[in-house]
């Protein structure tokens, strides 16, 4: 008889693991309670449009071909891949700010702003390049469920190296001085779910994955990469499930012997909850087997999340990139908003999104798809009214910024943030990128990939390790599913 592993979720992770696992011969079935793969990154299209529904930014690319590669595909077997040049654009108070990929040409922009600033961001460029190919190369690969993983003297020698211990605020601030140089090289860290003065100097790898390894688009949308897993994920035997919501996950002597979805029990060896691990804990196995506490959870800092305005205008918009950052207000009120008071913030910056620019299949012609996040403490709570306000603000700046009328050309508007976090993906607290990546919640110190109390149960996603993101949750997905089979081959060895 076969060993049949269930996963919880068609997310990234859940897609990764379910790969990995039916590479290695487990009969693999994925759990999903929506109607397609993506979790996050689902799409929804109506009037002409689709709108992808979350992640808008393709960084990490050799992340994405190592895994399709990893089972004998390439990746544009499935789907077309676009540097965008410039990168994106920055609209600061006075100006803006294109991004090029180049980065030589980026610092001779920043010399003008900064003299100096172009030698000094190879300089910072070059620690980045070492804390990236360190930090992926080795760190997110650890499964972390020791602190023993890292006690190996190269480990620790490049743990001082990569900054672990200082912030990447203070990091950036020895190379730079100008507030508008230093508010684009901590922009990459502002969704990491900490004030760039509490996010340790290792994540200025980010920069590196921003200005030297680029962003990039795929064609028809982000949806495609999803798309993508899933048919890999065919290709090796996995049975998807979906419109499949996960009500119990079933034990015995505290050992998985299956699941109950949609009210139907299903036998299985081992459960992978590649979905949100608090709401895993708190509503689909018993209190007594629950690894990390309420007050555990509650103890934790969350990232930010986010009140997200999908818009659909019949009409082409000025002045806009792809990638659009409205920098325009008060960095700092912001940040101290989003993790300190934890309140709406008074006057946001926010990030505007229009794929029409590089992909003609994603609006009717002479349109624009624009899609708006706006940065915001998780626990938080809307009405129309709220979220009708705040999309005035942006309309209003947008309006002012592009020179052109907006409002009697916006044919579609819909908005997601923390009460649909919850209800769709079962967001604790509402986040949208997982825990904050502080020192005092990485590695080793975020919750486990493997369930301390149930044997056979595992966790994947941006709850976990290594962290929040695309590339990160397909290692994550990877990491777990070697965890189970390595858990199966030992108990054979046995």
């Amino acid at each position: 008889m076969n060993t049949r592993v269930a996963i919880i979720g068609a997310g990234f992770s859940g897609l990764s693991a379910a790969c990995e696992m039916a590479s290695k011969g487990y009969e693999t079935h994925v759990f999903e309670k929506h109607n397609q793969p993506g979790g996050r990154a689902r799409a929804f299209q109506t009037q002409g449009f689709t709108f992808d529904m979350g992640p808008s930014w393709y960084w990490m690319p050799e992340i994405f071909d190592e895994f399709f590669q990893t089972y004998g595909f390439q990746r544009d077997d499935f789907y077309e891949l676009v540097r965008l040049n410039p990168s994106y654009r920055v609209f600061f108070e006075k100006y803006e700010l294109d991004v090029p990929a180049s980065v030589e040409e980026l610092g001779d922009k920043l010399e003008i702003i900064e003299p100096g600033a172009k030698q000094n961001l190879k300089r910072f460029l070059e620690e980045a390049k070492f804390k990236y190919e360190t930090g992926m190369g080795e760190f997110v690969w650890k499964p972390s469920l020791s602190p023993a993983e890292y006690l190996d003297m190269r480990l620790l020698k490049a743990g001082i190296k990569i900054q672990l211990f200082s912030s990447v605020s203070n990091h950036i601030k020895k190379y730079f001085k100008h507030p508008h140089i230093v508010q684009l090289l901590e922009f990459p860290v502002l969704f990491l779910g900490a004030k760039p003065e509490k996010t340790p100097a290792l994540y200025s790898m980010m920069n590196y994955a921003d200005l030297e390894l680029g962003t990039w688009y795929p064609m028809n949308g982000m949806t495609e990469i999803p798309k993508a897993m899933e048919q890999v994920a065919k290709k090796l035997g996995v049975q998807f499930h979906y419109n499949e919501t996960v009500q119990k996950i079933n034990t015995v002597n505290n050992r998985v012997h299956g699941l109950t979805s949609n009210d139907k029990f299903h036998e299985f060896d081992a459960v992978l909850a590649a979905s949100d691990y608090h709401h895993v804990e708190t509503n689909l196995i018993e209190k007594e087997q629950q690894s990390y506490s309420q007050k555990y959870w509650d103890s934790r800092t969350l990232s930010p999340s986010s009140l997200l305005f999908y818009l659909g205008f019949n009409k082409k918009i000025p002045n806009l990139l792809h990638h659009n950052l409205f920098f325009d207000s008060d960095f700092k009120q912001h940040a101290v908003e989003i993790y300190d008071t934890q309140e709406w913030p008074s006057n946001p910056l926010f990030y505007v999104c229009v794929p029409s620019k590089t992909d003609t299949t994603v609006a009717p012609e002479n349109h624009e798809n624009v899609f708006v996040l706006i940065p915001a403490a998780p626990g938080l709570s809307s009405t129309e009214e709220d979220r009708q306000k705040y999309l005035d603000m942006v309309l209003d700046r947008l309006e002012q910024r592009t020179h052109t009328s907006l409002r009697e050309h916006l044919i579609y508007q819909k908005s997601f943030a923390h009460e649909e976090f919850m209800s769709e993906y079962n967001s604790f607290k509402g986040n949208a990128y997982g825990l904050a990546n502080t020192l005092t919640q990485t590695a080793f110190l975020k919750p486990k990939l493997k369930s301390k109390k149930i044997k056979n149960l595992y966790y994947a996603g941006q709850l976990t390790v290594p962290g929040p993101g695309m590339p990160p949750s397909i290692i994550s997905g990877k990491l777990a599913a070697n965890l189970i089979h390595k858990s199966f081959t030992n108990a054979v060895a046995v």
